[in-house]
Order: C-alpha cells, then structure tokens, then sequence
C-alpha cells in the first residue's frame, strides 16, 4: 500500500504535468494532536493534500503555508509544508459543527493566504477569496487567475482498513504554452474517474496505469513526506526567557510551573520554578557575555 508519498509524472505528448501524494500517517499525526470533529478533519486532510501538491511545484528551498481564515465555527486551518515535504499543521474552531458541514458552514465569511517563502529571495502572499463549493475549486481559481496556468486538483479523505488517509491529484497545463485545449480535458475526464480506494491503496505506477494506459507517462522518482513539528524543549525555553520576570513569578507562585503547549503536535512542556531561574540564569549570562 502506497503511504505518505508524492509522484511526479509528466505526459510526454501532451504538455501536461501530473502529480499524487498518498498520505496515511501524516495526516493522522495532524488530526490526531486535538478532538476535532470529522468535517473538521476532511478539511485538514484536504488542506494538507494541497500543500503538498503545491510545494511540489517549488523549484527552490523553501517553504509553502496555505491558511483558511474566518468567521465562521472555525476561525482558523493552517497547513505549512516544505521542498523537503516535511508537514504540520492545525485548526482553532469553537462551538458546534454539524456532520455534514462543509468548507463555506465551517469558515463563514473568510479567505485563503497562501504564503511562499524560499530561504534566498522575497517572500510571497497572495489572499484568494473562498469562491467555490470546494477547496479544490477555490484552489483551481487561484491558478487560473494568478498564474494563469489550467489546473484540476482531486483532494480525497476517507477511512481505509480502518485507518484515516489522504490522497490527491493534480494535473496542470505545461507553462511552455505547448498545450492543447482538448488534450487537457481528456485527461480531466480520465483522472475523474479515480475512486477513493484507489488513491489510497495502489502504488503510484499501478494507479497510473489505470487511469492513462493509453498515453505516454514518464513517472518520477518517489519523494517521501512526514510529518514534521519543529518544537522542542529548547525552544520552550527560549520564550519563556522573553516573557517579563514579573508576569513569569505571579504564574509560579499560582500554579507553581510553567507549562508551554504546542498546537502542531499537542507536546507540552512543563518547566519548574528551579528550571525557570536556571533558564534566566543562562539567558542573563549570554547577554553579559554578549556585552
């Protein structure tokens, strides 16, 4: 069973290029850090899918953030992936979320931020309007309309062997301007007919082949994605360091540690008032000797 990778594949005659990413552990990571409801984690794993679809089109080092804000039960869903693909991400919601809620019931009024952010050059944001009945859709107006390149995303979650999984396609319009109207949607109509256990059991090579057995497909290596928080005990430490003293005595004095969570993974690290003053003592240390 294909799990927690993503193919690249390119249609030789065709100027089209391809991509599917086949996520089990990755994603239960994510919906597993908090109790969120189901449409709740449909929306994450769809989020994730894309971000990673989408991080696979960088051609530098860097990182892709795709965040849906609003006003709605839920206020925020953020997915962050990089060219290396490794994921995290989380979701803030408050009240009830009825079962067959979808992305418009969830978030109300609101946007997507998409932010690019390579390690050498300028950091990109563009703010895309939530037009459309699915995240698919609203995703396939950002590319029409921002990089004017045709786009057709599939985003599918769903249980297999009693484990949740996530998995997508995506086919876009080479940017060479080689690419013929008919061609595309021939291959639309080709990649509609994927079912759900499909994208979550067969290797990408055998899924391919089903769907295009009649064109030519040039399939690229596997890159594996995980899941990735980046917090740390360390990390902690260090922001403990920048709260003010004062606020910092008035909380261990009541609750006689400080503890710090993390919303990725659902860590918690938890601090001592012996370890406090041993973190000050360090942070107070560095600046002398910085000085």
């Amino acid at each position: 069973m294909a799990s927690n990778v993503l193919n690249r594949y390119l249609f030789e005659d065709l100027s089209v290029r391809g991509e599917l990413v086949q996520l089990d552990e990755a994603y239960q990571r994510i919906i597993s850090s908090k109790d969120y409801p189901a449409p709740l984690q449909k929306l994450l794993g769809e989020l994730l899918v894309s971000t990673t679809l989408l991080t696979a089109t960088l051609k530098f080092e860097g990182s892709i953030t795709l965040q849906l804000q609003g006003d709605g039960p839920v206020s925020l869903v953020v997915i962050n992936g990089d060219n290396e693909q490794k994921v995290r991400g989380v979701a803030r919601y408050e009240g009830d979320i009825a079962d067959d809620a979808n992305i418009h019931d969830m978030m109300g009024k609101g946007y997507l931020v998409i932010t690019i952010d390579p390690k050498k050059g300028e950091r990109y944001q563009g703010i895309v309007g939530l037009e459309g009945d699915s995240l698919a859709e609203i995703l396939e107006g950002y590319f029409a309309n921002s990089e004017q390149l045709k786009t057709r995303l599939w985003l599918r979650t769903g249980d297999q062997d009693g484990k949740a999984h996530a998995a997508g396609m995506l086919i876009q319009v080479m940017p060479d301007g080689t690419g013929k109207p008919e061609d595309f949607e021939h291959l639309e109509q080709l990649t509609e007919t994927v079912k759900d256990e499909e994208l979550f059991t067969l290797e990408a090579n055998e899924l391919l082949y089903r769907l295009y057995n009649q064109e030519q497909v040039r399939l690229f290596e596997p890159q594996p994605v995980e899941f990735h928080c980046g917090c740390s005990r360390d990390r902690s430490g260090s922001a403990i360091v920048t709260i003010d003293r004062t606020e910092i005595n008035d909380i261990l004095a009541e609750v006689g540690s400080i503890s710090l969570h993390c919303d990725y993974c659902g860590t918690t690290y938890t601090f001592d008032e012996a370890q406090v003053s041993e973190l000050f003592r360090e942070a107070g240390s560095g600046n002398n000797t910085l000085h």
